[in-house]
């Protein structure tokens, strides 16, 4: 019975967050109640607190569950023979995730556009720390690929870390911005493929 109970829980959350993320999406996240939450996913305001805390909270469980994606399948693999191919692979799994999981894209949608940082939600913007070990895994791809003699003379594996990731950055907010099509998804591998070739000696 406490298994069911268990299961129910996490049934009943689940609903929230996917409640929160169509009401911040469509309201934006200042314009939203948990009253409006709760109505949205069929529950009491009550069962809206006995899972989170307050709206905040609620934000960062459901932005959580969006870069879960990002961390599982952006992989970049050490015994790679060709590292440069694998920083082109792992970025156009980053646009492949924004194209094929529209609740991915919905919620990078509300961080990017529909979310203002202040108050409690000043410190979403304090809080990088999946963007930094992203950042973190591709300098230490660039430097793999430095060592098998791939990288143009006069940059850093570090130099081109930071390119790259405010290169995948823009095309994020790109992406993000517009309706998203298959046309703009081939668009953005050519781009992503154009990048990293300039990187080859």
């Amino acid at each position: 019975m406490v298994r069911k109970t268990k299961e129910e829980a996490e049934i009943t959350r689940r609903q929230i967050i996917d409640a929160a993320r169509r009401v911040f999406h469509e309201c934006g996240v200042s314009r939203t109640t948990l009253e409006k939450i709760a109505a949205a996913a069929g529950v009491t305001r009550g069962a809206v607190y006995w899972h989170f805390k307050n709206k905040t909270d609620l934000f960062f469980a459901m932005r959580d569950e969006a870069k879960l994606p990002m961390v599982d399948q952006v992989v970049f693999h050490e015994d790679d023979a060709d590292p440069l191919g694998g920083i082109e692979r792992a970025l156009q799994i980053l646009i492949r995730i924004l194209a094929e999981q529209p609740e991915v894209r919905e919620t990078f949608e509300i961080i990017s556009f529909k979310c203002e940082y202040v108050d409690e939600f000043a410190q979403v913007l304090q809080n990088a720390s999946c963007q930094l070990e992203f950042l973190d895994k591709l300098t230490r791809a660039y430097e793999r690929a430095q060592s098998h003699g791939q990288l143009r003379a006069g940059f850093t594996p570090s130099q081109l870390a930071h390119d790259s990731f405010l290169f995948v950055g823009g095309l994020f907010k790109h992406w993000l911005g517009r309706m998203p099509d298959a046309r703009f998804q081939e668009w953005a591998n050519q781009l992503i493929h154009t990048h990293v070739a300039l990187r080859r000696a």
